[in-house]
């Protein structure tokens, strides 16, 4: 027997339990419907979507980078950035270069940030130029952006005269190991100068001493 019903009333049981089920399920037909059709939107909305966008691989400094620092491979990392939304010239790999301007870390490496000549990028008019100062203390004392005039001085008939005025401090980069082996005095700067001033102030590094005064 089935739950103490006889072995010949097991069909009529198994009928009446399978009604059961069926008026049970007619009676939610409405709100499995709606279930279904919900289902079956958001399966639809989700393939209409696609996959999500894709990101792109972006160098930026792995912790905060002081300006003159000669780029290093621990000095990096890999960033994804959303399409679109990396600065305009970024560096891939900028190992070994020299940075014109301190960096945050998480921030992107772009050429505007090295020494070289994307430093006059929104300068137009200028060229970069690199000059060595004698004196390592006084390059010591500025800071990118400042604003300087360059002056040189004959040691011969001691006469000083300014031989580019009113530009703008690029980079200081830091003296490198080849640098300090050679036993070159002084310190380099990168200023800004108008090709016209390249002249003198090239033939002020080779004759003159040169110093600078702030504007």
């Amino acid at each position: 027997m089935l739950s103490g019903v006889p072995a010949d009333r097991w069909p009529d049981r198994w009928s009446d339990r399978w009604r059961s089920v069926r008026r049970a399920v007619l009676r939610r037909r409405r709100p499995l419907a709606a279930l279904l059709t919900a289902v079956a939107v958001a399966a639809g909305l989700q393939a209409a979507a696609g996959p999500g966008p894709g990101t792109v691989a972006v160098t930026v400094a792995a912790r905060d980078l002081p300006a003159g620092a000669a780029l290093a491979a621990g000095d990096l990392r890999t960033a994804r950035f959303a399409p679109g939304s990396a600065p305009d010239g970024v560096v891939d790999d900028p190992v070994g270069q020299v940075l014109a301007a301190p960096l945050r870390a998480g921030e992107p490496v772009t050429d505007a940030r090295l020494v070289g000549p994307a430093l006059t990028a929104g300068r137009p008019g200028l060229v970069a130029v690199p000059v060595r100062l004698p004196d390592p203390g006084l390059v010591g004392l500025l800071d990118v952006g400042d604003r300087i005039d360059l002056v040189a001085t004959d040691p011969q008939d001691g006469g000083a005269r300014v031989v580019a005025d009113d530009v703008p401090v690029l980079a200081v980069p830091a003296d490198d190991e080849a640098t300090t082996s050679a036993g070159l005095p002084g310190r380099l700067v990168v200023v800004g100068a108008e090709p016209t001033q390249v002249p003198g102030l090239a033939e002020a590094v080779v004759r003159s001493v040169v110093t600078f005064t702030w504007q």
